[in-house]
């Protein structure tokens, strides 16, 4: 039997002792066996052509920055021989740097620069425009406010992720060794952090047992995160460099297990994890370099944090920051749910699909938040884009703080778009329910009007704004949720729920493999009924509107949703005003063709188009109309 003896590990890796140092039984070796099949037929590794096309770009890129560094070098009057040795170096980190990225993955990149080639101006400006008219670089976005401040691009369709940092030297020699600490000397914070990603890449891969057990179990639960909607660090969630911490700290503690054990373990252990006890992979360092370090003794900030994973390179800090009280919620709860898919894989009851079925979002809340954002063309919507997503985990902060933690938000990382839209226009949605246990007044309302006008104020700050970028925030219920958020194009029918879904982890899933053929037949015949109507049936569902026409000035009218009746039931009283509205072709249109909502019930009540927000924010005769807008989210005690 292999594995009946405890192997000896070589050293200690990591700051406690292995829990376990026991070796793969033939059951264990035949389940890694079979992990390592799913993860090849699910296309998690791309091809040896792919692998030498992203060199090449590598290599494209690394002579465009070096050619900037001498261009700059020469305008500021240095030497020719300086102008000759002026150099930058390109580095990797992230998914590409640990070898776990896939076909069609970004390469996150770090150029390191002279003193004398700033971040903001030479980067963000010179570098941009010699980017912006190149052939093969297409998609350009620069995002300098962000915490780690990035310049976003494809380059001949590979998709890359460039920081810069300037380090204390005149001349960066092609051997720089960027995990020496040397390299933070005199260095701003946005350097030491854009710095940081290399050196602790290098370090995770330094403080694992096992290189290549590692690699697999990372790229097993990183794509596990992202069926189950929690990989993305930008909305609350977990971003790559967090996954890997976790499942480098499990390696420590079993260091003799093979992938199939340390997927298994890796659920075991942090549905039992304390958080906000935080994981490291090593001691924490002090330098005398002057940068703060995680440390909840000394620094009031990091007593706040929720869920630490602490990085292995000076200086120490928790890359998971942006963790909040309900992301943290909805993270522990999948923990559970692939926690006993595991169990069942050990019993020989689940096979490894079962354990990478997509989270059923839409079905796991009755409301929503629906976020729409639009812009004139793609390239605006792209950077605009960007911005409202980075500010959205500061919306989830703003209701759990308005709210006192009662009603709780689940970001969902995931994008969506109306083909229908004539304008560039993309969505996102949280669910929204209050907290379980939460004792709370028959028809108690949460009004989040203010919170919403305090995001909106603080997206408005994008300094990069165009005419046509504007975002809409509204709330629905689960059966107004638009059509294309499916994949099939359309609403799924519900089926009667076995349990709550509010309270049993998973049971949406359950309910799903039990019943895939009977659903999938009621889904298909209800769809064709719905199609059978009007060409707008697909989306009357949706109380949001976005000015399709986005070229002409549309006024809409609010609905207040402060009394919603049952399921997906909006309440006659709710509509607020009989204003006239415009169609696609800038016709009036009266409110008998406003889209509709089915009650439930065989009753259909007609919904106002809603207010669009900066307009009623912005414009002193709405005053009246703002106290009714599409911000006063109701959730009865029954939600």
């Amino acid at each position: 039997m292999v594995g009946s003896e405890a192997l000896p590990s070589p050293r200690q890796h990591g700051v406690t002792k292995p829990l376990s140092l026991a070796g793969p039984s033939e059951a264990d070796l035949l389940r890694t066996k079979k992990l390592n099949k799913f993860l090849v037929d699910a296309g998690l590794y791309e091809t040896k052509e792919e692998a030498a096309k992203r060199e090449e770009v590598l290599g494209r890129i690394k002579q465009i920055v070096v050619d900037w560094v001498k261009q700059l070098t020469r305008l500021r009057g240095y030497t020719d021989q300086m102008v000759e040795d002026a150099n930058a170096v390109i580095f990797t980190f992230g998914s590409y740097r640990l070898g776990v990225h896939g076909p069609g993955a970004d390469i996150d990149t770090l150029c390191v620069g002279p003193s004398y080639v700033n971040r903001d101006e030479d980067f963000f400006f010179v570098l941009h425009e010699i980017l912006a008219g190149m052939e093969e670089v297409t998609e350009l976005q620069p995002v300098p406010d962000a915490h780690v401040p990035v310049m976003k691009f494809k380059f001949d369709r590979i998709s890359i992720d460039l920081l810069y940092g300037s380090i204390s030297r005149l001349v960066v020699p092609d051997d720089l060794d960027i995990s020496d600490v040397s390299v933070l000397y005199d260095v701003d914070e946005p350097t030491v952090r854009s710095l940081n990603g290399c050196r602790v890449a290098d370090q995770i891969l330094k403080h694992v047992p096992n290189v290549e057990h590692f690699r697999t179990t990372l790229r097993c639960l990183k794509f596990w995160a992202k069926k189950r909607g929690v990989y993305s660090n930008v909305t609350g969630f977990l971003g790559g460099v967090n996954w890997a911490l976790l499942v480098a700290r499990v390696c420590q503690f079993y260091p003799n297990a093979v992938p199939s054990m340390l997927v298994s373990r890796f659920f075991r252990v942090y549905t039992q994890w304390r958080w906000p006890n935080p994981v490291m992979l090593c001691a924490i360092e002090e330098e005398e370099l002057g940068f703060a370090v995680w440390d909840p003794r000394k620094n009031p900030k990091d007593r706040t944090h929720h869920m630490p994973i602490i990085t292995p390179a000076y200086p120490c800090m928790n890359s998971s920051y942006n963790v909040s009280t309900s992301t943290l919620r909805v993270m522990t709860e999948q923990f559970l749910f692939g926690n006993r898919i595991c169990e069942e894989i050990e019993l020989n009851k689940a096979q490894w699909p079962s354990l990478f079925e997509p989270y059923m979002f839409f079905e796991s809340y009755r409301n929503y938040l629906q976020v729409d954002i639009v812009a004139a063309n793609t390239d605006d919507l792209r950077s605009w884009k960007g911005w409202v997503e980075s500010r959205l985990r500061q919306l989830t902060l703003m209701i759990e703080r308005d709210t006192l933690g009662k009603l709780q938000c689940h970001p969902y990382p995931h994008e969506y778009s109306d083909p229908l839209k004539q304008c560039s226009h993309s969505a996102f949605f949280m669910g929204l329910q209050r907290k379980q246990g939460e004792v709370i007044q028959e028809g108690q309302q949460f009004d989040i009007r203010g919170t919403v006008d305090e995001f909106r104020h603080s997206v408005n700050m994008y300094v990069f704004w165009r005419p046509g970028m504007e975002i809409y925030v509204s709330h629905v219920r689960r059966k107004q949720i638009p059509s294309y958020v499916f994949p099939d194009g359309f609403r799924r029918t519900r089926l009667p729920r076995l349990v709550s879904q509010q309270t049993t982890l998973g049971s949406g899933e359950e309910l799903s493999r039990k019943r895939k053929d009977e659903g999938e037949r009621v889904k298909r015949e209800s769809c064709q009924k719905r199609l059978s109507g009007s060409p707008q049936s697909c989306d009357s569902v949706s109380p949001v509107i976005v000015n399709h026409s986005c070229g002409n000035e549309s006024k809409y009218c609010g609905i207040e949703v402060g009394c919603l009746q049952g399921e997906g039931q909006i309440s006659s009283s709710s509509v607020v005003t009989n204003a006239v509205g415009k169609n696609d072709r800038g016709d009036s249109s009266e409110a008998d063709s406003r889209p509709s909502v089915d009650g439930g019930d065989g009753q259909v009540f007609q919904v106002q188009p809603k207010v669009e927000l900066g307009m009623v924010l912005n414009s002193r005769t709405a005053v009246d109309l703002e106290q009714k807008t599409v911000m006063r989210l109701g959730v009865t005690s029954t939600a």
